[in-house]
């Protein structure tokens, strides 16, 4: 990295509608049937809610909360709360049973014919094991194709749950290309959290499956943010994150997007200005899950909209937010914070304390007013690399 670069860039959204608009798959009704049916799960529990009164401090915040998702269902991360119920919807359809609320005993109740179903996905490692450990719970097949580059022990972790697993010599969105290739010719079903053309179903009820990381957050406290900040990848976390703060009838907070710098497919979009979604080929950074060259149109189209700022920081932000999160402030808890899971905190701190950022900071209304949101998405995912970075 040119050393003379900010390591932060910021822009504010130039597409950023008036009249906003909440997604139509979204709403109490579909809020609660998510909740309904994660916690027909065997092993469902909240994940903690963590405030950060340290670290908020010296980053002169008025508080600063963190939903850690390092303990969900022992996977260390998010990304099992889309899988699960996108699978649960689509064994609702296979089955056809009736189209309304779903729980884990009704789609376990077919077992012979679960077992002659598989599931397929591209994944740089979180959402790949959540279909893995999913198929396994549910009694089907799962298979899983990686990016070049992905470690081992991502690999492995996606194998030890019965799944069919490798590594290829494509990146992420070649890779994603592949598995749909794939799922045709074997008529297996494609569970891809990002969407295309043709392609929208499964990828929407993924995206309604990540309802219920905001409704716990709801259920666990009554202070309401004024920031929240959710990384991007494909998009798709971050556009259900979004469309729940949408649809609240509280006030909307500013709704922030962090990428990598080495992988910034939404950060470059709008600034190509057009408001079409672009490709961004070439893929460099450390954040394996947010790794992602194209944007998902169901993501893009929310996103586009809401998004108040567009934000990209490159590796070193977020290797500061593992090691923050790694070493508390004060009486602040020990949270394990994988890269992509982390950046968002190392941002936080770095344009709240950094003058060299204070522009960006004003941009985004942050002072010691400002009550934030950071979801921490993964724990050590890869704990070769967390060992390593982790440490002041």
């Amino acid at each position: 990295m040119n050393r003379e670069e900010p390591m932060i860039k910021c822009i504010l959204n130039p597409f950023l509608s008036e009249k906003r608009e909440v997604p139509h798959f979204v709403g109490g009704d579909q809020i609660e049937a998510v909740s309904f049916f994660h916690q027909s799960l065997p092993g469902y529990a909240y994940t903690p809610l963590l405030k950060l009164e340290g670290l908020a401090a010296k980053i002169k915040i008025n508080s600063l909360i963190l939903k850690d998702e390092s303990q969900r269902f022992g996977l260390k991360a998010f990304k099992v709360l889309g899988a699960s119920y996108a699978i649960a919807k689509e064994i609702q359809r296979l089955l056809g049973l009736e189209d309304g609320r779903v729980s884990f005993d009704v789609i376990t109740a077919n077992p012979n014919v679960l077992k002659s179903l598989t599931f397929i996905t591209a994944t740089d490692g979180n959402h790949g094991r959540a279909v893995a450990w999913c198929a396994e719970q549910f009694g089907c097949n799962a298979v899983v194709f990686m990016p070049k580059g992905t470690s081992k022990a991502r690999l492995e972790a996606i194998r030890a749950h019965g799944a069919q697993a490798e590594i290829t010599e494509l990146n992420y969105d070649e890779t994603v290309l592949f598995s749909a290739q794939q799922a045709k010719e074997n008529d297996w079903v494609l569970l891809q959290d990002s969407s295309w053309e043709g392609y929208q179903t499964v990828p929407k009820h993924i995206m309604q499956g990540y309802f219920s990381l905001v409704s716990e957050f709801a259920d666990q406290t009554t202070e309401w943010p004024t920031h929240v900040i959710a990384q991007a990848g494909v998009g798709s976390f971050a556009a259900s994150v979004f469309s729940y703060f949408l649809a609240s009838p509280k006030a909307l907070p500013k709704l922030i997007l962090v990428e990598p710098t080495g992988a910034a497919c939404y950060f470059n979009s709008i600034r190509i200005g057009d408001g079409e979604p672009h490709l961004t080929k070439e893929l460099n950074t450390m954040m394996a899950g947010l790794a992602c060259g194209q944007p998902s149109i169901l993501a893009w189209d929310i996103i586009k909209s809401n998004c108040d700022a567009f934000v990209i920081c490159e590796d070193e932000i977020a290797i500061k937010g593992m090691q923050l999160l790694a070493n508390p402030i004060s009486n602040d808890a020990v949270i394990v914070s994988g890269e992509s899971g982390a950046v968002p905190i190392g941002f936080l701190q770095e344009i709240c304390t950094n003058q060299r950022h204070r522009l960006i900071k004003e941009k985004l209304s942050l002072d010691n007013n400002s009550r934030v949101l950071i979801f921490s998405t993964e724990g050590d995912t890869d704990p070769k690399n967390y060992q390593e970075y982790s440490k002041l």
